[in-house]
């Protein structure tokens, strides 16, 4: 049934570089930032972004849902509200609410072909309480029209991710979806692949490998240039990849195409940083906070907690008259505060899904209670400048607290490296010591972006950051060689305290042909960083349209650019999001000096190929 800031610095960049081949290095001083220059800033006029600190699920979803040419955005705030954001050439709209409650990934595309932009959100189960099956929407340009069930219904899950891409090559989309393992299932999967018949019947097709808890994320690629796609699964337990034999079957061959087993993965970006045609990946890992994680900066006399699942009592905490915890969130139904001998409940204005501030003066706050019978954090002030936290709660929970003298942190694992591994004939090799990556701290997302243009890919790692200091997050610059360098000083800085590091996205919101990146810390806020290297490098966007004979979708579909000696592969919207699937359909290429495009292709996923030859560069190409 068919339903309906960063600082460069010219000794980090290689910015000067032809990587396309057109001139010599030496002649490209003109293409090279100035020291001190921003290539990144926060912006503020193009987007207004909620200015309140909650809980985020995945990356920005990117889309042009409306089709009129510039990419749309929609942000999760994870169990609150999934908002849309019309983007009107280049300024986006006001935010406004698509759905609210407990959303998850969401797929995108005309799955149906009937020329409307369709989108599937993965429902949240309510901790296994509630599960729902996935809910559609569909875009006739900016009507929004709710969308039926499929027939048969899609199976009732504790959602996780949605994902649409062609499994079979026949130039139909299929659905990937994913779910949080429910309770007592033993062996049964919550992982499915549905068939799409071409008219939008979606039927399931086969089932994926049970996964346990958090390990529902996955990355679409084709590690062995086969032109089918590939399924690189990760969250829980070691990363595995499963090799897509094009007829919705998958070969787990994890043990043969990767250099050992790989833990504590928190993303994967497919990156052809040596632009030898073929898709490498990044991979970001971080041990996961634990309950009883404190932190606590000396310079800005800063304690942070996290904790979930039960009981907990800090040291108590030598502050002074006025306790001020800062960003303290703890979801329902586990909110209350509760102060001093008496346990009164602290008086909350306004909604609390977001981040609250609590400040309590020592005569208001005075004693502490005998027992603590009720979910909550309990504090109060117990002489002598301290103050004492203790409470129980089940979700996880986080706040900041200003002004403490001293505390001492409880001892945390070593964090694991990320990894960049190279494809060498559908085999990885780990070259991370060789290309000059060397994290050594948590990081939970990565995203790939020609950030200056300079014809190689660049890589955007979020870190997961400490809650008690900004987070400075990392930028690596792709040299040319082989090698990355990393840019210091950076200022794509998040500045709220109380925040966990989650993921981002590329893209060019206002098609002016620099990268931009929409980002967001849980337990944050949103930000949109606009790229400001206006450097004298060459580009040119794609904009990939269905196929002409059999009006195949552009997702999963491969862009081949060749100019100047050289060739630059990339895939239409690639997408780092664990759980959500993007549809951006501009491509992106950065050409250095090049300034000469000899041709411009694109095969889809049924084989089909369109090309043009003779077009020019720093514009819009429409395919």
């Amino acid at each position: 049934m068919k339903v309906k800031a960063v600082v460069w610095h010219v000794s980090l960049l290689c910015m000067g570089a032809s990587l396309l081949g057109c001139q010599q290095a030496s002649a490209l001083a003109g293409a090279q930032l100035k020291p001190g220059k921003t290539l990144f800033t926060e912006q503020h006029q193009a987007i207004k972004l909620e200015n309140k600190n909650r809980r985020k699920w995945d990356n920005a979803l990117i889309s042009d849902l409306d089709q009129d040419g510039y990419p749309d955005l929609l942000l999760t705030d994870h169990g609150y509200t999934i908002r849309l954001y019309w983007n009107n050439k280049g300024v986006y709209d006001k935010g406004r609410d698509l759905i609210v409650g407990d959303m998850h990934g969401i797929g995108v595309g005309d799955y149906d072909k009937d020329g409307k932009m369709d989108i599937l959100l993965s429902r949240g189960g309510g901790s296994g309480d509630n599960a729902r099956n996935a809910k559609l929407f569909h875009f006739n340009k900016r009507e929004i029209i709710e969308g039926g069930e499929f027939s048969p219904k899609l199976p009732t899950l504790r959602g996780r991710t949605s994902k649409f891409f062609d499994a079979n090559n026949n130039g139909h989309l299929d659905l990937l979806l994913m779910g949080f393992p429910q309770a007592n299932s033993g062996k049964q999967t919550s992982n499915f692949i549905y068939k799409n018949d071409g008219t939008g019947n979606i039927t399931h097709a086969t089932d994926l490998p049970k996964t346990n808890r958090d390990g529902q994320k996955v990355l679409i690629t084709d590690f062995n240039n086969d032109k089918i796609d590939d399924l690189v699964i990760y969250g829980d337990g070691a990363l595995r990849v499963l090799k897509g034999n094009g007829d919705f079957t998958f070969s787990d061959v994890t043990a043969n195409v990767l250099p050992n087993k790989i833990m504590d993965v928190t993303g994967v970006s497919e990156i052809d940083f040596d632009n030898d045609g073929d898709f490498d990946l990044y991979i970001s890992r971080a041990n996961p906070l634990q309950a009883g994680d404190t932190f606590f900066d000396p310079k800005s006399h800063t304690f942070g907690f996290y904790t979930k699942r039960g009981p907990f009592e800090y040291d108590d905490l030598l502050i002074g008259d006025t306790l001020n915890l800062v960003n303290y969130q703890s979801p329902y139904p586990n909110q209350d505060v509760f102060v001093g001998e008496g346990a009164y409940k602290y008086k909350f204005e306004g909604e609390r899904h977001s981040g609250q501030n609590v400040n309590i003066v020592s005569s208001n706050g005075l004693g502490w209670p005998d027992t603590q019978p009720n979910k909550g954090l309990y504090v109060g002030y117990i002489g002598n400048d301290k103050w004492r936290m203790a409470g129980n709660t089940f979700s996880p929970t986080t706040g900041v607290v200003t002004g403490v003298k001293h505390y001492t942190v409880n001892k945390k694992p070593i964090a694991p490296s990320d990894l960049l591994l190279k494809n060498e004939s559908g085999r990885f090799v780990d070259v991370s010591a060789k290309a000059g990556i060397k994290t050594n701290l948590n990081t939970t997302g990565v995203s790939v972006g020609d950030f200056n243009n300079n014809g190689y890919q660049d890589l955007f790692v979020v870190k997961q950051g400490n809650l008690v200091t900004p987070t400075s997050q990392i930028l690596y610059l792709n040299n040319g060689d082989n090698t990355f360098s990393q840019a210091t000083h950076s200022g794509l800085i998040t500045n709220t305290l109380g925040t966990i590091g989650s993921g981002a996205n590329v893209l060019d919101y206002n098609l002016d042909g620099q990268v931009d990146i929409i980002m967001n810390n849980g337990r944050g806020q949103w930000h949109l960083f606009s790229n400001q290297a206006n450097n004298s490098n060459h580009y040119a966007l794609l904009r990939v349209s269905n196929s002409l004979k059999h009006n195949a979708s552009p997702i999963g579909a491969i862009a081949t650019l060749k100019g100047c000696g050289k060739t630059l592969t990339r895939r239409v919207s690639p997408d780092a999001a664990p759980y959500t699937q993007s549809f951006d359909n501009v491509v992106h290429f950065g050409l250095g000096q090049c300034n000469e495009i000899d041709n411009v292709s694109v095969r889809y996923s049924n084989g089909e190929v369109i090309s043009r030859s003779k077009v020019g560069t720093d514009k819009v190409i429409d395919l």
